[in-house]
């Protein structure tokens, strides 16, 4: 029998072999199964999760509508639409603030580069990771789904600005709380009235209207 022939006929006897012994030797190491989702695995502390749309610490959005995370994101997963704050409807501290923020879960590979876009840390990355849902349409998280809770200290939007503060002593931390007497402003953008004010024209009595329409 020639050497190498003889030689390749060894290899080819030894590799599943080789083969094998990888697998018996798996056999008897401890399994690695984990028992999710009834035995939840501790994330680490800067793990890329669910986003966030912080506040500051009177209630007031950080979010300033500047687009620069959908500018940033790889996946083309976040849709942002900014509008003019009012002394009469505020949601920010600045002149303009996110009045539509998207973001779809469908597309987002959850990278972060959208939080290191943002100039002024409005949004962040919390250690959620569940988003996993049977229809594409839920998969699309809303602003105010995406949007912080409040604290006993904060006031929901839109409230005023705190008096005798502008925008850059919001972002140096002088603000903690909201000030005393803080109340809630009308959202004349999403469709709500001031109390005691009419949905109906001039012409019509106040006999024809219908409770709960």
């Amino acid at each position: 029998m020639d050497p190498v022939e003889g030689k390749d006929t060894a290899q080819g006897f030894q590799n599943p072999v080789a083969g094998f012994a990888v697998t018996f030797k798996a056999m008897f190491k401890k399994r690695l199964t984990e028992q999710y989702p009834e035995q939840q695995k501790t994330t680490a502390p800067r793990f890329h999760g669910r986003h966030q749309l912080n506040r500051h610490p009177d209630g007031l959005e950080k979010c300033v509508g500047c687009e620069l995370c959908a500018w940033a994101c790889p996946a083309d997963a976040i849709y942002v639409e900014g509008a003019d704050n009012t002394d009469e409807e505020r949601y920010s501290p600045g002149e303009r603030y996110g009045r539509v923020y998207q973001i779809n879960y469908a597309r987002c590979i959850l990278c972060g580069l959208c939080i290191e876009a943002c100039p002024t840390r409005a949004l962040t990355m919390t250690n959620e990771f569940e988003l996993a849902d049977s229809s594409r349409a839920n998969l699309i998280y809303t602003k105010e789904q995406l949007l912080a809770g409040l604290d006993d200290t904060m006031v929901d939007t839109p409230h005023a600005i705190y008096p005798g503060m502008d925008e850059s002593d919001y972002y140096r931390g002088l603000v903690t709380e909201a000030a005393p007497g803080t109340v809630q402003q009308v959202a004349f953008s999403k469709g709500e009235v001031q109390e005691g004010d009419s949905t109906f024209g001039e012409s019509e009595p106040a006999s024809e209207k219908v409770i709960g329409r």
